[in-house]
């Protein structure tokens, strides 16, 4: 049998800064939105509605997280870029349960090393993508 290496994944104290420094970029540019931190399997550690937020964006954020876990830190706003000269691609992929496709879903990485996502819904795909960005930068 192989041996098992052990997966590294943010702690709980992480994954609230994390989502406290999204919190307060999506506050700071007036966004109510929705924000999921993920393990590196895509596993919600961390989710939170903001007050005004649309309920479909805690699905939408916590798929985005996913997606990015699920893809090796693969940011959701590089899809349509690698897919959209690929019609079969585009056709196909997209019915894929979870997998999402548009700005806000970004890698947490610590020494380069994917440690978990960070998922964010509620504005547009680049309001998503700035506020899961500026989360995922709170590991600094």
């Amino acid at each position: 049998m192989a041996d098992l290496l052990p997966m590294s994944t943010i702690s709980l104290d992480t994954a609230r800064r994390v989502l406290d420094a999204a919190v307060a970029h999506a506050t700071s540019i007036g966004l109510a939105a929705c924000v999921t931190v993920a393990d590196p399997s895509g596993e919600p550690i961390l989710t939170a509605r903001m007050d005004g937020a649309p309920r479909l964006s805690a699905q939408i954020a916590a798929n985005k997280a996913w997606t990015v876990a699920s893809f090796n830190g693969l940011p959701t706003e590089a899809w349509w870029g690698l897919i959209r000269d690929e019609p079969a691609l585009v056709h196909g992929i997209t019915h894929t349960p979870r997998l999402t496709i548009f700005g806000g879903g970004v890698a947490i990485r610590s020494n380069g090393e994917l440690v978990g996502a960070i998922g964010v819904s509620g504005g547009s795909a680049e309001q998503d993508a700035e506020v899961a960005a500026a989360g995922a930068d709170a590991l600094g």
